[in-house]
């Protein structure tokens, strides 16, 4: 065991390979020598030196060249670029780059690459993020070595707020020494924005909306209570518009919340299949009493098969009662109002659904047409409260359609009714098995 461990053990046990590796170098040696020393050339004794010298030239095991060849085998193998490295940086639940000194990226995860579709390793990350935030943050911490910190807004696809943390990573050098990388970490700041304007804009919103029905409401019990205590009819009569006043200040509640449940997860796009035919029936079924009391017809044309998209039904459900309910109350004069669906391309080529909701009333002046989807806008504000509505259904429709990656398309001629079309992305349902 000990002869096997000593130094010339460890010198003398590679001989074999190496003889073997030099077999072909010798034997050409050993016939070019031969050979001049046949002609007379070269005297064998000097033939002999000289196959001596070759044959150590190629047996000797020579330091520098192993030395030099170690150093070329680790040049090529940056710790920072290994594979533990880079399977830590997919690893983390945010988007996260890792760069270099120069701002070059060396790793990025999953979550990033969605996020900046732009950014490619090994170049330069200010070149696939323009925000001038990223890159007055980026600039500062690759200049100083410290952390820094930036919030922006991403309007692509949808409005949200990111926050940037870069921090300085101490990371090994090929030949033992530190230097400092840079970790990118994204985090998404959107829903506590949108609790934030949730809070504010409903009591700005419910504040103004609810003084008129509660003035009403405080008079007409001033009244019962004063005046009108003993008269029955009166009595009768204010408290239908109570009534009416409660439960106009019940619907103009309930769509704020909903209008602010949207707007809080409207950077999250569903991602559950839905059939929406059955959605539209369902909604055209609960809405005939209010088509009787009006006297409207509603003609539905969808087909047969199901036509499936990616979407919440209970906010599909809410969007499309706004629409015919829409059409219903402010199109009634027409005495019919059509609900159909087709299959499409987009202006970008791509298949999507369409879901158009036409009623035959007086329709819209071209003046309001870009102002519909706005809160609390009304063409008619007499007239939309006595129809009981909040203006806020058309705001709701929009940001639905916003959150499910659609469009809302308004069209209408004055006398000639209005058509509402929402359009959603169409996906293919998984084949059955």
């Amino acid at each position: 065991m000990a002869i096997d461990d000593s130094p010339s053990s460890s010198f003398f046990s590679p001989w074999p390979d190496r003889l073997r590796h030099s077999a072909i170098i010798l034997l050409a040696a050993a016939m070019a020598l031969a050979v001049l020393v046949t002609f007379g050339e070269l005297s064998p004794v000097r033939a002999a030196a000289v196959f001596v010298c070759i044959a150590a030239a190629a047996l000797v095991p020579w330091r520098l060249h192993d030395v030099a060849a170690s150093r070329e085998d680790v040049r090529g193998v940056n710790p920072v670029e290994s594979a533990a490295v880079s399977a830590i940086v997919a690893g983390m639940p945010d988007p996260a780059v890792l760069l270099d000194r120069a701002g070059r990226v060396i790793h990025l995860n999953a979550a990033a690459a969605q996020l900046a579709p732009a950014l490619r390793k090994n170049e330069l990350a200010q070149f696939a993020l323009r925000s001038p935030e990223i890159i007055t943050a980026l600039r500062e911490s690759i200049a100083t070595t410290e952390t820094r910190r930036a919030t922006y807004l991403d309007h692509v696809p949808v409005d949200r707020w990111m926050e940037l943390i870069i921090t300085p990573v101490p990371v090994p050098t090929l030949f033992g020494g530190t230097d400092k990388c840079m970790l990118m970490t994204f985090h998404d700041q959107t829903p506590l924005r949108r609790v934030e304007e949730m809070r504010a804009d409903f009591v700005a919103n419910a504040s103004h909306e609810l003084r008129t029905p509660l003035a009403a409401l405080s008079g007409f019990i001033d009244t019962l209570q004063g005046p009108a205590k003993d008269d029955v009819k009166a009595r009768e009569r204010f408290l239908g518009i109570m009534h009416t006043q409660a439960t106009r200040m019940a619907r103009l509640i309930d769509d704020l919340l909903s209008l602010s449940r949207v707007e809080l997860s409207a950077h999250v796009r569903p991602d559950t299949l839905v059939d929406i035919v059955p959605i539209i029936r369902q909604v055209a079924d609960g809405l005939e009493p209010l088509a009787g009391e009006r006297q409207v017809d509603i003609d539905i044309d969808l087909p047969e098969t199901p036509v499936a998209i990616a979407g919440d039904r209970e906010e599909l459900l809410r969007l499309f009662e706004n629409l015919v309910e829409n059409a219903l109350k402010y199109g009634a004069s027409g005495g019919k109002v059509i609900v159909s669906l087709s299959q499409a391309m987009s202006g970008e080529g791509a298949p999507e659904v369409r879901v158009m909701v036409r009623d035959f009333g007086p329709g819209i002046a071209p003046e309001h047409l870009p102002r519909l989807t706005e809160r609390f806008y009304r063409v008619d504000v007499g007239d939309s409260r006595a129809q009981g509505g909040t203006g806020l259904g058309l705001s709701l429709v929009k940001h639905i359609v916003n959150r499910h990656r659609g469009r809302l398309l308004i069209e209408s001629v004055p006398k000639n009714g209005a058509t509402f079309t929402a359009c959603f992305p169409q996906v293919k349902p998984p084949a059955s098995t």
